[in-house]
This record gives structure tokens, C-alpha cells and sequence, in this order.
């Protein structure tokens, strides 16, 4: 069975009613990691990993998904600016068709433009040293990521009780 890519609408109808999230920020020399709370309201960074071999990155991701119990994976796609994919997206859909054999978590992807300049004037406003940005900045845009994943979870949850208060 191939990893599961799934739309939110479809992990959605899936989720149970308590159940964490981990978000990704696949750069070439890092991933960054977060997780949401059980309640899925809140992105916290965790780590940052810095890449080696395949094998070795996911051994250390299966290890975090299994310490805090993720029920799915929210990975950052890389889209160009004009939404096209570029080879960032295509390595980031390759390392997902690679997990299968290690994983066996749904995955999501999230649209990640700009995540990381999002996060990098943040911490330029709070006048973090660039040896700090450096050393958080991966860890914080995963969890840019997931935490707009979260957001968006958070909408769809309130359009529909909005809906159903409306109902005779």
C-alpha cells in the first residue's frame, strides 16, 4: 500500500476526536519538525533534523511520530510563487513516495510559499541573531505550516456548526 496523500477535506471525515499532527519543512539539509496539540490549535516547533541518508532522516522522524502519537503528517510543498511545482515540489512528492516503507502515517500536503521569509522577518523583528535564526528557523516554519493547516481545520470546523445552528 503507497502512502496515503490525502486532501484536508478527507483527513477531516478521518480524524479522531483527539489526535496530534506533525508538520514538515523538507529543506535540503534539514527538516524541520512540529506538532500540533491534541486538540489541533496549536503548532509547536520540536526539532530540527539535519539530513543525512534517507534511511537515517526517517528513522529519526518515525521515532518522533511514534513519541508523540501523530496521526498524520502535514508536509510543506514548495510551490513556486505563480503555484507551479519546481524541483523542490517534485523532491518533496519523491521523499514522500519513499516514506511508504517506513511510515504508514497520512500525508497532507500544505502550500509552503514563503513560509520560511515569514518566519525569518519574525525573528528579525524580535532581534534574534543570525546565528539563532539559523539554528531555530526550519523547527519554526514547520510549524508556520501546520500551523496554517490547523487554522484552516479550525475554519472548516466552525463554517459547519455555523451550518448546522442554521438547520430547523
Amino acid at each position: 500500500m503507497a502512502t496515503e496523500i490525502l486532501t484536508l477535506d478527507e483527513l477531516l471525515t478521518r480524524l479522531p476526536r483527539f489526535a496530534r499532527l506533525i508538520g514538515l519543512d523538507l529543506g535540503t539539509k534539514t527538516i524541520g519538525v512540529a506538532v500540533s496539540d491534541v486538540e489541533r490549535r496549536i503548532a509547536s516547533p520540536v526539532e530540527t533534523i539535519r539530513r543525512e541518508k534517507f534511511t537515517a532522516d526517517v528513522q529519526k522522524l518515525s521515532t518522533i511520530t511514534k513519541a508523540q502519537e501523530a496521526f498524520a503528517l502535514v508536509i510543506g510543498l514548495p510551490l513556486n510563487m505563480d503555484g507551479t511545482e519546481g524541483p523542490r515540489a517534485q523532491a518533496t512528492r519523491s521523499f514522500v513516495r519513499n516514506l511508504d516503507a517506513h511510515l504508514k502515517l497520512p500525508v497532507i500536503y500544505w502550500d509552503e510559499r514563503l513560509s520560511t521569509a515569514a518566519v525569518t522577518r519574525t525573528l528579525i523583528e524580535q532581534d534574534a541573531s543570525r546565528a539563532k535564526r539559523a539554528e531555530v528557523v526550519d523547527r519554526m516554519a514547520a510549524a508556520y505550516i501546520l500551523q496554517g493547516a490547523l487554522d484552516r481545520i479550525q475554519r472548516i470546523k466552525q463554517d459547519t456548526n455555523e451550518i448546522f445552528k442554521e438547520l430547523p
